[in-house]
């Protein structure tokens, strides 16, 4: 109900929520599949600004190739979960922009959440209606 009643970007930002909420929630032996699912996804562009939050992290020279950053995963220590964060924040963003809507981001996502995740994504949803209803430019 709030995604169809607030604008675009904060549409865009409640999927970012969605994403970020998914991935805290994937257990720690899961994370390099779903890693590298992400990754075979994106565009060299997106590749590209994977490799420099990689490069932020001083873990070599990165290579904005799909290979090196799923080679490099494992290495990335207490990192994994944000690097996750990231590549599936670009396919959340293709898919939005595609037309994927908040609601059925939310049927794919939501099975998957516990109780206390679902209701901190809840306030984070509540935080955004308010937001957008407050002033922010759509």
């Amino acid at each position: 109900m709030i995604a169809n009643s607030v604008g675009r970007e904060a549409r865009r930002q409640l999927l970012g929520e969605v994403v970020r909420a998914w991935v805290d929630e994937i257990p720690e032996a899961e994370l390099d599949s779903h890693y590298a699912k992400a990754v075979a996804d994106l565009d060299d562009h997106d590749l590209s600004m994977l490799a420099a939050w990689h490069a932020s992290l001083e873990v070599g020279h990165p290579i904005a190739n799909k290979e090196f950053l799923v080679n490099v995963f494992p290495s990335l220590g207490e990192n994994r979960r944000e690097a996750l964060k990231i590549a599936a924040g670009f396919r959340g963003e293709e898919a939005f922009d595609a037309g994927v809507t908040e609601e059925q981001s939310l049927e794919m996502v939501l099975p998957f959440l516990s109780d206390a995740r679902c209701r901190e994504l809840a306030r984070e949803c509540v935080e955004l209606y308010c937001w957008d209803r407050l002033g922010s430019e759509n």
